[in-house]
């Protein structure tokens, strides 16, 4: 993949955690603890986050870095709760939800 590729992947992938979220480009500019227009500057690409603030989006977001640049998990979060209520369960409840996930994964 070719650098342009990637930044537009940052900006692609920061709109559709957001719109996940429901939240406005300006409203997680705050959130964020930016000025307004700091999260319209990285989605229109006149921008990109430095590495420490990619970390606070991916923090903010409540996911890994690695989960953010994971094209095929569309919604990291809920993979990360998925994953988190798993921990809890004992062997014969994880078993019995992956025997779940293998049905409907045949469908």
């Amino acid at each position: 993949m070719a650098v342009h590729e990637y930044e537009r992947y940052v900006r692609e992938r920061i709109t559709q955690l957001r719109l996940q979220k429901g939240l406005s480009e300006y409203k997680l500019s705050y959130e964020l603890g930016h000025s307004r227009g700091y999260i319209y500057n990285i989605t229109s690409g006149k921008s990109l986050p430095p590495l420490k603030e990619l970390f606070a989006i991916c923090e903010y977001f409540d996911i890994t870095p690695v989960e953010f640049f994971d094209e095929q998990v569309t919604h990291p979060e809920l993979i990360q709760k998925a994953v988190e209520g798993l921990k809890t369960l004992n062997d014969s409840d994880m078993l019995l939800i992956l025997n779940n996930i293998n049905r409907l994964q045949q469908h």
